[in-house]
């Protein structure tokens, strides 16, 4: 996801308390388990925030595991809410809806540009999304929010364990997905596990850094951003 970050004054407390609450209770509806069957249908989602007050949300729809493009939306909206660091997903996840409403296939799993898990208190973007869909979701992101890990090898497919850095708990996978590229960060969100976020991720890959569901979701974001300036 590509945020906005405007300088300001410090949030709210009521509001961060408020935001915490809704976090926490979400968290307990988070579910780790692998998919029930192989997807057929694989969507892509991104964000980004094409003026401080404006939010465009993308989905990409592939057939798994051919990744021919099926569908691509888009929904440009209004942000109502507030730059609050550590609730993003509260200013992405309305507009991410709509556009989702708006795709005629629906995917069986999502991969979102974001973290899942990989959270300070485990509810990154995708796991935000995998609730109020209650659907399979899982996050790639191209930095670290949380965590420890130690750098994986260099090559294509290495890869090492994200964990908290006070429990030791793994929280994500630490991916390279093309030689001598910077790595990404995978990290279950909801109704998917571990195991089968970084299969996913790795099965999407097509020699570029991002999985497919990302980068044309990333890629299609610009096609649709020209539209709307």
């Amino acid at each position: 996801m590509a945020y906005y970050r405007p300088p300001g004054p410090p949030p709210d407390p009521a509001l961060v308390k408020s935001l915490i609450q809704q976090q926490q209770e979400m968290r307990l509806r988070v579910r780790a388990e692998p998919l029930a069957r192989e997807p057929c249908l694989i969507a892509g989602c991104d964000s980004s925030f094409p003026t401080p007050d404006t939010i465009l949300s993308v989905f990409v729809v592939l057939k798994f595991p051919s990744l021919k493009l099926v569908e691509k939306v888009c929904n440009y909206g209004i942000v109502d809410m507030p730059y609050v660091p550590g609730f993003l997903s509260f200013r992405e996840a309305p507009n991410v809806i709509h556009a989702f409403a708006k795709l005629e296939n629906k995917p069986d799993v999502i991969m979102v540009d974001g973290h899942g898990i990989a959270h300070p208190r485990r509810m990154g973007i995708a796991a935000h999304l995998g609730v109020l869909l209650d659907l399979p979701t899982f996050g790639v992101a191209k930095q670290k929010l949380t965590g420890t890990f130690q750098e994986p090898g260099l090559e294509r497919g290495s890869i090492t364990p994200l964990t908290d850095a006070k429990t030791g708990e793994l929280i994500g996978e630490v991916v390279r997905s093309k030689d001598k590229v910077l790595p990404l960060f995978v990290s279950p969100g909801h109704r998917c596990d571990q195991a089968t976020a970084t299969r996913l991720a790795l099965a999407c890959l097509r020699g570029y850094k991002l999985p497919e569901p990302t980068r044309l979701a990333d890629y299609w974001a610009e096609q649709f951003k020209k539209e709307v300036r």
